[in-house]
């Protein structure tokens, strides 16, 4: 049995064009990839429990207002063992973004790197990706009404099987007719429960017409991002992309990525980015925690550059492999390794 969100990769990869058909068929592996077994292990308001047990009730004020942070972490088998990618930074946003919604967390941050250490040694895991999560409970339906914080650790298997493809091959996307919500609305720079309702629509308009991925313009018809990804483009040897002026969350891989690439002697210039910059780009590539650096081989309809990855996207893609799997010294302190 498949959950929604499942379901909607299943859909997608279900509606099948010439074009689209290898791709949409990484997004049936996806699908079967992403399990929530209920005898896995969940780390809940401070206790281990199986993820069917780690139950909300109905009434929760983050299930009805979206009122929740979260991140997104990937755990490696490295040279050396598992380890977190950049989790004091993952760590750092947690508490910001927490911070900018009133929301207590009424942990530190050593603690929760301790309960996800716990939790992936105790699913037996050594490579998962990890989402550390918390929102508000029960209390009140009163949208200003003061709840407890609810906290939460879970994790779910390797992501690379389902990934790997996509690296080489790279993604269609398409120009979404949805906006991304101004900088002036909500806090961009917040990685918010609620806020991703935006990324849902322009994702699931994404899949009806046949594409992986959206990019979203904000209010002013500059670039913002994709719906869970940050953009670069490459031109004339440059390596171009956003920040949080352009309505952003900064990504940490993206971070990641500008620093690897000023380190193979790539110019990186931080700017706006017009829609034409897109389409007229000789590289194009995607970067985030899931997917971490992905080409995009079409944005709609039209190749970009020669409708294949790029020699600097895949310069980069493999710097960064090297960092994460622990091959790179000069990068040991992004990766905390799990005491086995």
């Amino acid at each position: 049995m498949f959950s929604e969100s499942q379901s909607e990769l299943l859909e997608a990869a279900l509606q099948e064009t010439p074009a689209s058909k290898a791709t949409n068929l990484e997004a049936v592996s996806a699908a079967k990839d992403i399990s929530f077994g209920g005898e896995s292990w969940v780390w809940l308001n401070g206790q281990f429990r199986h993820h069917r047990e780690s139950l909300t009730a109905v009434s929760a004020h983050g299930l009805h207002y979206g009122t929740g942070v979260f991140e997104g972490v990937r755990c490696y088998n490295t040279i050396e063992g598992p380890a977190l990618f950049r989790m004091q930074e993952h760590m750092d946003r947690f508490f910001a973004s927490a911070a900018v919604y009133g929301i207590e967390i009424p942990y530190t941050a050593a603690e929760l790197v301790e309960a996800t250490c716990e939790v992936i040694l105790k699913n037996g895991f050594l490579s998962c990706y990890v989402r550390p999560l918390c929102y508000l409970g029960t209390n009140s339906l009163g949208i200003s009404s003061a709840c407890p914080s609810e906290v939460a650790v879970l994790t779910v298997p390797d992501l690379s099987n389902s990934t790997k493809p996509l690296k080489a091959s790279g993604i269609r996307a398409m120009t979404s007719s949805w906006v991304k919500f101004d900088r002036r609305m909500m806090p961009t720079t917040a990685k918010a429960c609620g806020q991703y309702l935006n990324s849902v629509l322009a994702s699931r308009d994404a899949a009806a017409r046949g594409c992986d991925e959206a990019i979203l313009l904000n209010a002013d018809g500059n670039v913002a991002e994709a719906t869970v990804a940050n953009i670069f483009v490459v031109g004339n040897g440059i390596l171009r992309t956003n920040d949080e002026s352009s309505s952003i969350l900064p990504g940490i891989t993206r971070d990641s990525v500008i620093q690897l690439a000023r380190l193979l002697g790539v110019e990186v210039q931080i700017g706006f980015l017009r829609p034409e910059d897109l389409s007229m780009a000789e590289e194009l590539f995607l970067t985030g925690t899931a997917r971490e650096v992905v080409p995009v081989r079409e944005l709609d309809g039209q190749a970009i550059g020669a409708g294949t990855r790029g020699p600097i996207t895949e310069k980069i893609q493999a710097a960064f492999d090297s960092v994460t799997h622990g091959d790179d010294p000069r990068f040991r302190h992004w990766l905390h390794f799990l005491k086995q």
